[in-house]
């Protein structure tokens, strides 16, 4: 596997994700902020929270397998989410939760989430971009 997820001594061990990414592959894989749409661009979860950040991480993990690779292989996530405070902290786990259990990935690599006004249409609530390395 070409990522190694870790969290060092010194820095705090947070549950949810990983702190450091170590990537020792030769392929870089970029996958574009997903947003909740399934195959024929209709939104999934219409304002909810975690069905559209299932929908997210199903989409991406669709994005990767088309690279050949998996969850396991992600070095990297960003997040976006519209008027992000932190009492949606649940509801977003709750979403990871759900699609990791279909995708059969734990844990989180070390992600970035961004609070935003808006995104590209009024009924997305995040969008989710990976980067990904592999062998």
């Amino acid at each position: 596997m070409a990522i190694n997820l870790v969290n060092p001594s010194g820095l705090p061990k947070i549950d949810v994700y990983r702190q450091v990414s170590i990537a020792t592959g030769s392929k870089l894989v970029f996958v574009a902020g997903q947003v909740a749409w399934d195959a024929e661009g209709i939104t999934v979860g219409e304002g909810d929270l975690a069905a559209q950040v299932e929908q997210c991480y199903l989409n991406i993990g669709t994005a990767l397998a088309e690279a050949g690779g998996t969850f396991d292989d992600v070095a990297k996530l960003t997040f976006y989410v519209v008027d992000w405070t932190p009492d949606k902290m649940p509801t977003l786990l709750e979403g990871i939760s759900r699609a990791s259990a279909k995708l059969g990935t734990t844990p989180v690599p070390p992600a970035t989430l961004l609070g935003v006004a808006a995104l590209d249409v009024p009924d997305h609530l995040v969008e989710i971009e990976a980067t990904a390395i592999l062998d």
